[in-house]
């Protein structure tokens, strides 16, 4: 079930709300029990086999962090834990592609396995290894009750695409959560513009991605072609993942939990270190806190410290999933960070960092849209001209045409331009109508684009 769905906005999101919020039973037991029920179903339907195997890995993360605040062999059960979770994700994502190259280095066939993958694994998977780990940080947080952190992992807000929310910073909201108007009001308010980024941007930017990657397959095609694909594709993931985010904070507000931001407009970063502080920014401070940090982070001898990058950005583009171009997708990253830290890169290029971030970071998207690195490389040639058939032609000048609006209003959105000019508006009562009338229209926009479209993938539901 997706966000964007007739089935979400129409009876499974007023159900929950209206049973949740009913006005006889109040009490916080009710009320999570509740939410943590209409979660398994949430998720189970869409993956009805594998909520079985969510509230298994539940019961072994919960003993696991019940052994860890206690006093004897802590040190030990951390140890299972990043065990644990780590064989399940590698059983699930990577052994297929693990054993197939195996088999290609050996000149042998392929395995034929057919390893389903439950959808967002790799979120509640992060999520119940944190939980683990903030424990054992912090002995007196651990949860006694497994039916709550059933719930902080299953919540179906964050559940299938994140952001990944850290136990510390919902631990006490848990079961101490205060329910509010404001909060719920700003909730809704935060929901409908995720909605609409998602169905009303998204989604049709992301059907020009698709058509132009798969005309690229077949045939060859223009650099404006190319440039317009992959500007089209880094709007699309930013709105589609961002859209998801916001949508995830705004419910959680509904319900009285607060999770942190995932995203801090990172296309205007000026170099790359500042945009993975402002892109997925749940994950970026989760590999800081719990694999950077634990190997040394900077302070450590040189090479020891390009080590720790190395691992960091190995592993983000391992996360991602079992294929070579998000392995190339982290590693690039890695060597862009380590041309910033290591040289004076950046000062030399001084106003031009801002276009040279902007470009890597566009490359970067190409080469994770891409279904091998034969694509890749070949598509990344075609925009520089190499390959390519002509500098323009009549497919470019169409896509032009027909998308002369959509994509500068995608660029302007992706900047913090018209927030900027809202906090210019002092009148908060010209501000409160503008805000009411514009969600109103995004709300009824997103409602009929959801209605009539058949195009609603969620890019990160593969991870």
């Amino acid at each position: 079930m997706v966000f964007s769905s007739t089935v979400f906005l129409f009876l499974f999101l007023p159900i929950t709300l209206i049973i949740y919020y009913n006005p006889i039973w109040k009490g916080r037991k009710f009320r999570n029990i509740f939410l943590l029920i209409a979660s398994l179903l949430f998720y189970a339907y869409g993956e009805p086999v594998f909520i079985f195997f969510m509230l298994f890995s539940i019961g072994i993360n919960y003993f696991l962090g019940i052994k860890v605040a206690g006093e004897k062999h802590r040190k030990v059960y951390v140890a299972i834990a990043y065990i644990y979770n780590l064989f399940v994700l590698f059983i699930f994502k990577y052994l297929t592609f693990t054993l197939n190259n195996i088999n290609l280095l050996l000149h042998q066939d392929e395995i034929a396995l057919n390893i389903l993958l439950p959808i967002g694994i790799s979120f509640f998977t992060f999520q119940m290894l944190s939980y683990v780990l903030d424990v054992y940080k912090e002995p007196k947080t651990v949860q006694k009750n497994i039916l709550n952190v059933a719930l902080y992992v299953s919540l179906f807000p964050q559940l299938i695409a994140g952001p990944i929310v850290r136990y510390k910073t919902v631990a006490d909201e848990l079961t101490n959560r205060k329910e509010n108007m404001k909060d719920f009001v700003s909730g809704v308010y935060r929901f409908v513009y995720g909605l609409g980024k998602k169905v009303l941007i998204s989604n049709y930017v992301g059907l020009i991605v698709d058509n132009i990657f798969y005309s690229f397959e077949s045939t060859s095609i223009s650099v404006c072609t190319a440039w317009i694909g992959a500007i089209a594709y880094t709007l699309q993931i930013y709105f589609d993942f961002s859209g998801y985010s916001d949508m995830a904070i705004g419910l959680g507000k509904m319900f009285g939990f607060h999770f942190n931001e995932n995203f801090n407009y990172p296309y205007i970063a000026k170099s790359i270190t500042d945009f993975w502080r402002r892109w997925h920014i749940s994950l970026s401070t989760w590999f800081r806190d719990y694999v950077y940090i634990p190997l040394g982070g900077s302070r450590v001898s040189n090479i020891r410290h390009i080590f720790n990058l190395f691992v960091v950005w190995l592993f983000t583009g391992i996360w991602h999933g079992a294929n070579w171009t998000f392995l190339v997708w982290g590693l690039y990253y890695f060597v862009f960070i380590l041309l910033e830290k290591k040289t004076t890169f950046l000062k030399k290029i001084g106003k031009f960092s801002y276009l040279y971030t902007l470009l890597i970071v566009i490359i970067a998207w190409v080469i994770f849209r891409a279904d091998n690195m034969s694509i890749a490389i070949q598509y990344i040639g075609s925009m520089f001209g190499i390959g390519a058939v002509s500098f323009i032609d009549s497919t470019a000048i169409d896509y032009i045409r027909l998308t002369g609006f959509l994509l500068p209003i995608g660029i302007l959105l992706s900047t913090p331009i018209l927030k900027i000019l809202w906090n210019k508006i002092k009148n908060n009562n010209i501000k409160t109508i503008l805000k009411s009338i514009g969600t109103l229209l995004i709300f009824i926009f997103s409602l009929l684009s959801c209605i009539s479209a058949t195009y609603n993938p969620f890019i990160y539901f593969n991870f």
